[in-house]
């Protein structure tokens, strides 16, 4: 594991120096050559899709966006070439939410996973140059931690990577299956998209109101064609620097008293020999925080990313492209807090608390409280972790003669996330008296006093835990397909291929035997290993200064790393056997797809026609249990699908359409449902019993949509589209607290966590439930202002709105239907706003995205009937001013509200889980073209 630290820096890839080295030869003689051919597209893109994407300007770039959308198929949106650079966007995610039905959720302050039309992150496929990929990385625990799942993690890459985003909203049977929401294609840059030689240069300077402090981020690119531009050679690089703080209140979850072990005594009543005092009716039916606290975020940050294309196009009838990408993402991450854990326990330590005094309100909270003998911990955590992509393509397009053409593609991505230094420090006081909280004043940011303890004394600390979980994750795919189309008539061309996906998921994770199991440190001993942390932009109305146990320090001192005695670590623990596991996917697949177009009257059609079929056999490794000892276990599972679909487009007038889509879809259960066997996790107070259902049938849709739009200017849409998805089978995990002693499994699981037979767990399995409808509606308007006089008519706007509604029958833990609700994660309104002015040599937008509020877990957890994070709107601008045709200045603000996330539990009683802000973001720039 030491090791494993050492290592954060490694050189990108051979095929970046290769490929720069052959640019650079060229450069210098390299002369501007005319537009190149339309390029070649992976399988299953359309090709006016690709045209030159040379792009002057941000108005060119939305008119570009509309061609594609005009002229697919299906239901498309999309972004091209400058519509990213130019946006005050962090990623990829942040750039995708501009696109009508797609909300994103943020891990530090920016974008990591989208959701589409409701339908959360596991929902969207990603392909990266045709070719499906899955990148993945860690967050903190209350934002999901290590994405295990299917969601896609886009803050891995820097959004100047990319030229195009396609979001695929309805499907065809020559688009690959697994998408219940979207298929997201992203494309990188390749030589001929130039002319001749292109040479571009960016760099900003980032600062953050929180922190106040400045961060570098960077762009290249160089293209070249050569040989009569029958060869081509592209190499871009994009790198960030970013340092940012998350700060904020966090409760964990709250819980009833008399549900977790109650107060020993309210107002000085033994409430053991007085159980019907009204004073301990009330406190011990009241729900209170777990484990009330400040947290601090600190997230240090290195992005770079490494594009190279080489195209070949001997003649006009065959096209070789080989496209590579490597991304590493560098995310060290500290967090440290203050907490009364007292509050968190049951049967032991809580009973020992005396409520001195207390406020509850109208709906059941424990606002305000003042104890005795409660017990106050400091945690210091410390994570290193990093993301590494690579992924490689080769697409071969072959036109054997006018009417018969071949596409063919092969080739890989991998993610693997490595966690090896997750390490926290936990230090405690006993029986102070005096502590109080109050969110009387702020239902978020709650005021609290801790009484007799001087929360900055490093002196009479108690050394409590040291824990070690390093984790990791791989994702690997290997693709094959081909695609061989005739074109039969101008009016009819059929196209046949098929597929072949080999997909290996990975984890591990390791503990050690014993979390509280320490070295004897004597309290003056641990004086000299703690640091001082404090809140930057809130006033928390009582005391924000702590502090916390220095966790490099404390390593430095006792060689917690070296692996080996007290400090060793075990891959076979029972308690976390279920996060070390490997699923494997393959899947082939088939299709037929007929594109036809025909008039009926002056009334032009097209579309096409097809179906897929896919078979998919998965293979389970992990572990169960037999006394209490891990055994391997491997299960295996097949099922089949067959997926028809159809798109109809009637052109009612040449610029008025009317789309008509219809398929049925399907989308993999997600990864962590698949586990073969039971884990059980003890954190502190949080206590949880995972079970999982390697037999689980995929999501299964039948979806319908219906598209008008009228295009009344090269840049002017006005559209509506209402979309009905009837989900057959839906995935839930259930959830329901109850002792560990009702599970059946053995107690020999709970040695070394702290925990005992009779405390309470949250179990959680995830169950194939009967599904429910989901319908909403769409509408967009863009257009510019070209109808006003003067300096009006260089104004524009980008506006667009979706609604969701849907319904899904949950079931309890015994597999009886219990509750309809909404999908989890689902919005039902949110709306992307953009003003711009462009004049080519002046440029400014400012941009605004609303989230609706949506749930996290159905049901939630202590008896409460949901969990969900608030509404969010966020306010992004930016300036640019083009000094010659070569060289440009900008200045760009991100999150200028300084919005906050906020989590909560409990629809009636409001609660908050986690509640935190990370600042505003500002960027100074310049950008240099040739």
């Amino acid at each position: 594991m030491q090791a494993a630290r050492q290592r954060k820096k490694t050189p990108v890839t051979l095929l970046a120096v290769s490929i720069g080295l052959v640019l650079q030869g060229q450069a210098l003689v390299a002369l501007a050559q005319d537009a190149a051919p339309v390029p070649a597209t992976p399988p299953g893109e359309d090709a006016q899709t690709l045209d030159t994407m040379v792009v002057t300007g941000y108005r060119a770039s939305l008119e570009r966006a509309l061609d594609i959308k005009r002229g697919e198929s299906g239901v498309i949106d999309a972004i091209v070439a400058e519509d990213i650079a130019d946006f005050p966007d962090l990623n990829l995610a942040e750039s995708l939410q501009r696109i009508p039905g797609v909300s994103i959720t943020r891990e530090g302050g920016e974008g990591r996973n989208i959701s589409v039309r409701g339908l959360g992150p596991q929902f969207t496929r990603v392909r990266i140059n045709g070719i499906e990929a899955l990148a993945t990385g860690g967050g903190t625990d209350t934002s999901g931690g290590v994405n295990r799942g299917r969601g896609f993690d886009f803050n891995t890459f820097a959004s100047e990577l990319f030229s195009q985003l396609v979001v695929r909203k309805t499907s065809a049977a020559e688009i690959e299956e697994g998408s219940l929401g979207a298929t997201v294609d992203l494309r990188t840059a390749r030589p001929f998209d130039f002319d001749g030689f292109t040479l571009s240069v960016g760099g900003q300077a980032s600062y953050n109101d929180l922190l106040e402090e400045t961060d570098p981020r960077g762009s290249f690119l160089i293209s070249n064609t050569f040989a009569d531009d029958k060869l081509g050679a592209l190499l871009s690089v994009a790198y960030t620097d970013r340092k940012v703080i998350e700060e904020g209140s966090d409760s964990v979850r709250w819980s009833a008293g008399s549900a977790n072990g109650g107060f020993g005594s309210v107002g000085g009543v033994d409430c053991v020999d007085a159980p019907a005092d009204p004073g301990c009716v009330a406190v011990n039916q009241a729900y209170h925080p777990r484990i009330p606290r400040y947290n601090l975020y600190v997230h240090d940050q290195e992005r770079i990313g490494v594009t190279g294309s080489l195209q070949f196009r001997p003649n006009d009838r065959t096209e070789l492209v080989f496209d590579a990408l490597y991304a590493r993402f560098d995310a060290d991450r500290w967090q440290d807090n203050m907490n009364a854990v007292s509050f968190s326990r049951s049967g032991v330590g809580k009973p020992d608390t005396a409520v001195l005094d207390y406020e509850i309100d109208g709906r059941g909270n424990l606002v305000y409280g003042a104890f005795d003998n409660v017990d106050i911990r400091s945690e210091g955590r410390y994570d290193e972790q990093t993301t590494d992509f690579l992924q490689w393509g080769w697409t071969l397009k072959h036109r054997f003669s006018d009417s018969v053409v071949l596409d063919a593609l092969v080739g890989s991505s991998r993610s693997e996330y490595d966690n090896p230094v997750q390490t926290t420090i936990i230090m405690d006081k006993f029986d102070v008296d005096g502590y109080s909280w109050d969110y009387r004043g702020n239902s978020r940011l709650p005021a609290f006093d801790y009484g007799a303890l001087d929360p900055l004394d490093p002196n009479g600390w108690t050394l409590a835990e040291v824990r070690l979980r390093p984790q990791f994750a791989r994702n690997e795919y290997d693709t094959g397909q081909f695609d061989l189309t005739w074109i039969a008539s101008p009016y009819f061309s059929l196209k046949g291929g098929g597929h072949y996906k080999d997909y290996t998921y990975t984890g591990r994770e390791w503990r050690r035997a014993s979390e509280s199991a320490v070295p004897a440190v004597g309290s003056d001993a641990l004086a000299g290993l703690v640091r001082e942390f404090g809140l930057y932009g809130i006033d928390a109305g009582g005391v924000n200064r702590w502090v916390v146990p220095d966790v490099n320090a404390f390593a430095d001192a006792y060689d917690i790393y070296s692996n080996s005695g007290l400090y060793a670590v075990s891959d076979t623990l029972s308690n976390v056997a279920a996060n070390n596991r490997v699923v494997n996917e393959r899947s082939t697949g088939f299709y037929v797809q007929g594109d036809f177009s025909f008039d009926i009257g002056a009334v032009p059609f097209r579309g096409n026609v097809g179906v897929r079929r896919v078979d998919t056999d998965l293979t389970s490794d992990g572990s169960s249990f037999v006394d209490g000892v891990p055994v391997p276990t491997r299960v295996m599972y097949e099922y089949s699908d067959t997926l028809p679909s159809f798109n109809l487009i009637a052109e009612v007038t040449p610029d008025f359409l009317v789309r008509l889509s219809g398929a049925e879809v399907m989308s993999r259960p997600n990864l962590g449902f698949l586990n073969p066997g039971a884990s059980v996790t003890v954190s502190g107070g949080a206590r949880t019993v995972t079970t999982g259902n390697p037999r689980l049938d995929p999501f299964r849709a039948k979806t319908l949509d219906l598209n008008l739009e009228w295009y009344f200017s090269s840049e002017g849409l006005l559209s509506l589209g209402a979309f009905y998805k009837d989900i057959d089978s839906y995935i839930q995990t259930s959830r329901e607290t109850r002792p560990y002693n009702t599970s059946g499994l053995p107690d020999s699981l709970l040695i070394g966590t702290g925990a005992t037979p009779s405390d309470d767990f949250v179990f959680q399995q995830p169950l194939n439930t009967p599904g429910g409808d989901l319908t909403g509606y769409e509408i967009s308007y863009q257009q510019p202002f070209t109808f006003l006089p003067g300096i009006w008519q260089d104004f524009g706007v980008q506006l667009n709105y979706t609604y969701v509604d849907s319904e899904i029958q949950y079931l309890s833990s015994s597999g009886e239907p219990s509750a309809r609700g909404p999908m989890v994660g689902l919005s039902e309104n949110a709306w992307n706003a953009t003003l711009y002015y462009d004049n080519q040599k002046f440029s400014a937008r400012v941009s605004a995205a609303y989230r609706d509020e949506y749930l996290n877990q159905i049901p939630g957890r202590e008896g409460s009937d949901v969990e969900g994070t608030k509404a969010t709107t966020t306010v992004d601008a930016s300036l640019s001013y083009n000094i010659n045709d070569h060289f440009s200045v900008s200045l760009e603000g991100l999150n200028l509200t300084d919005e906050w996330s906020d989590l909560w539990i409990d629809s009636a009683g409001d609660r908050p889980i986690a509640y935190t802000h990370t600042g505003r973001q500002y960027m100074v720039g310049f950008r240099y073209k040739f």
